[in-house]
């Protein structure tokens, strides 16, 4: 109601916002503020085509990054690669870093947006989205992590993450050491692992059956990026429709009004509202009710076996991530609530820093009007305190 409030004075209801970031790709956006923009693919071992996008140096060191670190972002359910650049440069992560002499990579995890490529499989088939966030742990990560590595020549990378990349690098660094051990510092925004205490939208899971997800929305996409593409490009670019598509994005992340950017709704979903699997909302509605990280419950004690040799789905210990952690939360965040938060931190064996940040809610990390002062600065300055080899 606040933001419906606020956009009530505007008398132009009906003129669009105009922002032509909200009709581009991720390179396009990059190229858009004339920052080098480079492509990649990755193909996991299970045969998925991951496209990465590299910012390689920012507009005033333009013949190499000044720092030669590579640093790899990577988004959250829903989201894209898109995300750390949609906002103009001066309060986008990931532009700030380049200008600041580091290598940028950003990652996209697989279904999202424009990662909706197999090697045999056909994105219409059922087959294609039978993953949840065990397979991006297991398969998406290492595959982009190595990539990087080779093709940068490093032995280490940074590790930023939001949301659903958050869990994805707890999960992935504390099952796989030789991957951790490629990792200097690993900075978690807003991050996920209990989900005993959500809130909003995603509350909902604590009443919804598997049976009730599948009939209402199938086994194969959920969200399909035609409609989250066009409700950015051609809905929530009206100025009336704004406070709608915002109030949409608070009720999954929780409500700070004086951080968003209204003029900016149509970039914010376009690029932070893509589609995924069913069956990751099956995996996500699974954590919500048993309150506990673990892998996907095939739903039997026989069918557990075939796929872990036990009759339970194991669980992702935090306690075996042994990285150098940075962790930044908000107590007005519905996805990462502050209960959840108590839950995690205790669990992380290397947590180096932790800053918590009252009024900012889950997307206020990479999308808030104060992201640069309250996470983009500190990020710099721990990166240059913590992030050389002699320091860690």
């Amino acid at each position: 109601m606040c933001l419906v409030h606020g956009f009530g004075k505007t008398f132009c209801l009906f003129e669009p916002n105009k922002n032509p970031e909200a009709h581009m790709n991720v390179s396009q956006i990059i190229k858009y503020w004339d920052y080098p923009s480079e492509e990649y693919e990755v193909v996991t071992d299970d045969g998925y085509i991951l496209p990465i996008n590299r910012i390689p140096h920012g507009k005033n060191n333009t013949n190499s990054p000044v720092l030669n670190l590579v640093v790899l972002f990577l988004h959250g359910l829903f989201a894209t690669a898109g995300a750390w650049v949609s906002n103009p440069p001066e309060n986008s992560l990931a532009f700030l870093l380049a200008d600041a002499g580091y290598d940028v990579w950003l990652g996209n995890s697989r279904g999202s947006t424009w990662a909706k490529k197999h090697v045999t499989l056909n994105p219409d088939s059922k087959e294609f989205w039978d993953f949840s966030f065990d397979q991006m742990i297991t398969y998406d990560l290492p595959a982009t992590i190595n990539f990087i590595l080779e093709k940068t020549g490093q032995k280490q990378i940074y590790f930023i993450g939001h949301s659903q990349g958050t869990l994805i690098a707890i999960g992935a660094f504390a099952t796989n050491p030789e991957l951790a051990e490629k990792i200097k510092l690993n900075i978690l925004l807003a991050p996920i692992y209990s989900l005993k205490h959500i809130k909003g939208v995603g509350h909902l899971g604590l009443y919804i059956s598997p049976t009730t997800i599948k009939l209402l929305f199938g086994e194969k996409e959920f969200l399909p990026t035609v409609v989250s593409s066009k409700l950015g490009e051609y809905v929530c670019d009206i100025n009336l429709i704004n406070a709608g598509c915002a109030t949409m994005i608070g009720s999954m992340g929780g409500y700070s009004p004086e951080q968003l950017n209204m003029s900016r709704i149509d970039v914010y979903v376009k690029l932070n509202l893509a589609g995924t699997s069913v069956k990751i909302l099956m995996h996500y509605d699974q954590a919500v009710k048993n309150g506990v990280l673990r892998a996907y419950d095939y739903g039997s004690q026989s069918l557990n076996m075939q796929h872990y040799n036990q009759t339970t789905p194991p669980v992702y210990n935090v306690e075996d991530m042994k990285v150098p952690t940075v962790i930044f939360t908000g107590l007005n965040d519905f996805l990462s609530d502050p209960e959840d938060v108590a839950i995690l931190k205790p669990k992380i064996p290397n947590l180096i820093y932790h800053k918590t940040i009252s009024n900012f809610s889950h997307f206020d990390f990479i999308l808030g009007l104060n992201a640069r002062k309250e996470v983009s600065e500190e990020v710099l300055t721990i990166l240059r305190e913590y992030g050389h080899d002699d320091q860690l």
